[in-house]
């Protein structure tokens, strides 16, 4: 029996104490929602001092340490302000340093089609010298043209459901060479 009945007090003192510790957070909480409360105060007060808004009711400390926070908080903005200025300047200088490399290399590729085709006007005209030095063809050799239809029978189709006869001798030449080696005898 004298167990039982200290196991009772032991249970008894530990739910006690449960009850103890659960009313002291209800009342830390009381405790503290007043002083969250008085905080928010002070600082809507104070968010009221600095637009300027019941500055009758401030002392001369109270307007001094106003002052102080002021110009503290502007130096702080103003420092802000010229390092985002500066970060977005030096942005600004790589992003213009990467297009004017883009550029200079855009530059170049141009100046080297330039010469591949100056270098291609070139090679056509020492062929065509070579060419009309030779005489096997009585006219210089020009660059390929759009291929010309083929002739097939008597007429040749030239655009749009049109159709010109040509003459025998045409349509045998025709077959056997390319329109643009054979421009010179159809002019």
């Amino acid at each position: 029996m004298e167990r039982i009945l200290e196991r009772y007090e032991r249970y008894s003192y530990a739910e006690r104490r449960l009850l103890a510790n659960d009313l002291e957070p209800n009342g830390s909480w009381n405790l503290e929602h007043a002083k969250l409360k008085a905080r928010m105060e002070v600082l809507q007060r104070n968010q009221k001092h600095f637009r300027g808004e019941d500055l009758d009711s401030l002392s001369l400390k109270e307007l001094q340490s106003l002052e102080q926070q002021l110009d503290s908080a502007l130096k702080h903005i103003r420092t802000r302000k010229n390092q985002v200025m500066h970060e977005s300047i030096s942005d600004l200088q790589k992003k213009d340093k990467a297009l004017q490399e883009q550029n200079n290399s855009l530059a170049k590729k141009v100046k080297e089609k330039e010469k591949e085709i100056a270098q291609q006007e070139q090679l056509w005209e020492q062929q065509n010298h070579t060419l009309e030095s030779s005489s096997v063809l009585p006219q210089p050799l020009q660059p390929p043209q759009p291929l010309q239809p083929w002739n097939i029978g008597s007429y040749q189709a030239s655009g749009y459901g049109r159709e010109e006869e040509t003459t025998p001798s045409q349509n045998q030449a025709n077959t056997l060479l390319p329109p643009w080696m054979l421009r010179h005898l159809n002019q």
